[in-house]
């Protein structure tokens, strides 16, 4: 470890899913220190974070209101960070105060339209703030989305499918439209018709995203997190997927964001862009 002052980082969601296995991983790494966890449950208001989700005492409480939080974390000699894992309706405006206050978000809640990430991304600029929107922080995911491609260079027909736990709050997920996006940019349109489809139950193909790329979501209690994308040609399929069965195969990435944001000046979207 350097001499280097720890990054000082808020986990905001604290008490759910995703925010748990960010406090468990801030608080393990040397270079980090735990200044502050903000969850909404007010049964778990002043509650030290580290007994509410069973790795021992931190010493740091739960609070619902993020200002005094920011506001304190904006008098630190390191720039201090802001690890989001909240609900779409709340997310912009919680980037938005960060930035505010010159605290680096680093944004895994998905749901945010492109017209809020370009908001975001101008606000930014503007206090040459860095900020991070990363759909998923798996490595295997962004393989998977690099692989896919690859593979469009070859085939014109392609969709997406994506499983999730029934306590997502957005369909499609952020990971599908990114990969979709990131197809679209291939300068090609896809799956160029063949009949005229008619749809007898509305929704049944899947959502339309650009360029003519299908993305079905799916919802069931049992699941994590899953995507497929499948390319088709005559006589072949050709099937990408990754699995995720532990939400701990994302903390290599949300520690790897953490320290690269206080480097940036603007904000980045995909965690493709700083590995």
């Amino acid at each position: 470890m350097t001499n280097q002052e720890p990054i000082p980082v808020i986990v905001n969601g604290a008490a759910g899913k995703m925010g748990r296995e960010v406090i468990k991983a801030v608080a393990a790494a040397e270079d980090m220190t735990l200044f502050g966890a903000i969850d909404i449950n007010p049964e778990i208001q002043g509650q030290d974070v580290g007994e509410v989700i069973g790795c021992g005492a931190l010493e740091v409480p739960i609070m619902n209101d993020p200002q005094p939080i920011l506001c304190a974390a904006s008098q630190e000699k390191q720039p201090a960070v802001m690890v989001d894992f909240t609900h779409p309706k709340s997310v912009y405006e919680n980037v938005r105060a960060a930035i505010a206050y010159g605290v680096r978000p680093v944004v895994g809640t998905t749901g945010l339209s492109s017209t809020q990430i370009d908001e975001l991304a101008e606000f930014a600029d503007k206090a040459s703030i860095g900020c991070l929107i990363i759909p998923n922080f798996s490595i295997g995911m962004i393989l998977l989305q690099q692989a896919a491609i690859q593979a469009s260079k070859y085939f014109d027909h392609v969709e997406i499918i994506e499983l999730h736990h029934n306590q997502k709050a957005d369909a499609p997920s952020g990971t599908a439209i990114k990969t979709a996006e990131m197809l679209a940019e291939m300068g090609k349109t896809y799956n160029p018709p063949k009949v005229k489809e008619t749809e007898t139950l509305a929704g049944s193909r899947g959502g339309l995203a650009d360029e003519g790329i299908r993305i079905h979501s799916v919802r069931l209690p049992g699941l994590l997190a899953h995507q497929e994308v499948i390319f088709g040609a005559p006589g072949q399929i050709y099937t990408l997927r990754h699995d995720t069965s532990d939400r701990t195969c994302y903390m290599p990435g949300v520690l790897l964001a953490i320290r690269q944001v206080i480097k940036l000046k603007s904000l980045v979207y995909g965690l493709e862009k700083i590995i």
